[in-house]
């Protein structure tokens, strides 16, 4: 079995969680980092820096196991994609990318204001 890196992106409420969920691999996203131990989501926007690292660190672990990964986060910018590309190259892993673009709604309270930002990016 080939390994696999696959970025799911989209905006908020897209369906990248509930996607990321069927695929049967270890699943990451820069917003598990604010579980709290209870399973409250916790948001802090002075750590999203952290979050994402958290994300990228869980991520090269995974594929350093010869674990096939999920991200699940909104990478509006392909920028945001870049460090990943970087991890499916050094683990020989076969990158693939997704798009959600379905419309759910957010559990996570972001404004739509923001959202709309973020479709404009």
């Amino acid at each position: 079995m080939s390994l696999t890196l696959t970025l799911i992106r989209g905006l908020p409420g897209s369906g990248k969680s509930t996607l990321a969920k069927t695929m049967g691999v270890a699943h990451y996203e820069a917003d598990m980092y604010f579980i709290d131990a209870d399973g409250n989501y916790v948001y802090d926007a002075a750590k999203i820096s952290q979050a994402h690292d958290w994300c990228r660190q869980q991520t090269e672990q995974s594929l350093r196991s010869g674990n096939s990964v999920v991200v699940a986060n909104t990478c509006v910018r392909l920028w945001e994609m870049k460090s990943y590309r970087e991890l499916a190259k050094r683990y020989r892993a076969e990158l693939k990318v997704v798009e959600c673009t379905g419309q759910y709604g957010n559990i996570h309270g972001v404004a739509e204001e923001t959202i709309n930002n973020m479709r404009k990016r």
